[in-house]
């Protein structure tokens, strides 16, 4: 298995933990500001890797290849979706993360076009499947859906770049030997976004 397949096979079985997915979190503070209770964050977040959706209506994307039928479920292109959900009342939130992990030998136009298929899913309306734990929340989607991208030291200076010019949110995954120190807030993952953290608010 090759570096950055691990690397990416490690994030993503680290945020299917709703308390990991919270510290993935930590790295873009308007995404942790949305969490509705840092008191009881385990009943906050619901971490779903490798989601799938219910369509309520059929999508076609045209040139992009995507089709589906009502009522059909789909896997969605994105790698995780963190759902907010209300401590008090059981009931999922507005907000939804979805997480894209950079894949091996994926270019900045593939991890894109990720997104954008998923936004082409999304587009007329949907549900979540939700996990066996959480099958009593009500699962219906929202309008309030924003993308998080993780990238790695490995990955190429291109894809960085057209992120930030597509003024779309990540943050950098080191390796574990060289991860920063825990108790220091302002990582470098924070100054990479130091001069755009208000692009989605």
């Amino acid at each position: 298995m090759s570096i950055q397949k691990a690397l990416y096979e490690e994030v993503l079985a680290e945020c299917s933990d709703s308390l990991d997915a919270i510290a993935l979190l930590r790295q873009h503070r308007p995404y942790l500001e949305m969490i509705p209770s840092m008191r009881r964050p385990d009943e906050s977040v619901i971490s779903i890797p490798l989601p799938l959706a219910k369509l309520r209506s059929t999508v076609s994307g045209g040139v992009s290849g995507i089709s589906a039928n009502s009522n059909e479920v789909v896997c969605l292109p994105c790698d995780l979706a963190i759902l907010m959900c209300d401590p008090e009342w059981k009931i999922k939130t507005g907000v939804e993360i979805l997480i894209f992990i950079h894949r091996p030998q994926e270019d900045f136009s593939d991890l894109l076009s990720r997104w954008r298929q998923t936004q082409v899913y999304l587009s007329r309306g949907y549900e979540w499947e939700m996990p066996l734990r959480h099958r009593h929340i009500l699962s219906e989607g929202s309008d309030s859906v924003y993308p998080l991208f993780v990238v790695f030291e490995g990955t190429s200076e291109r894809v960085m770049r057209g992120l930030k010019g597509a003024y779309l949110p990540f943050v950098l995954r080191r390796s574990p030997e060289r991860e920063p120190d825990p108790t220091q807030e302002l990582s470098s993952i924070e100054l990479l976004w130091s001069d755009s953290e208000d692009t989605l608010q």
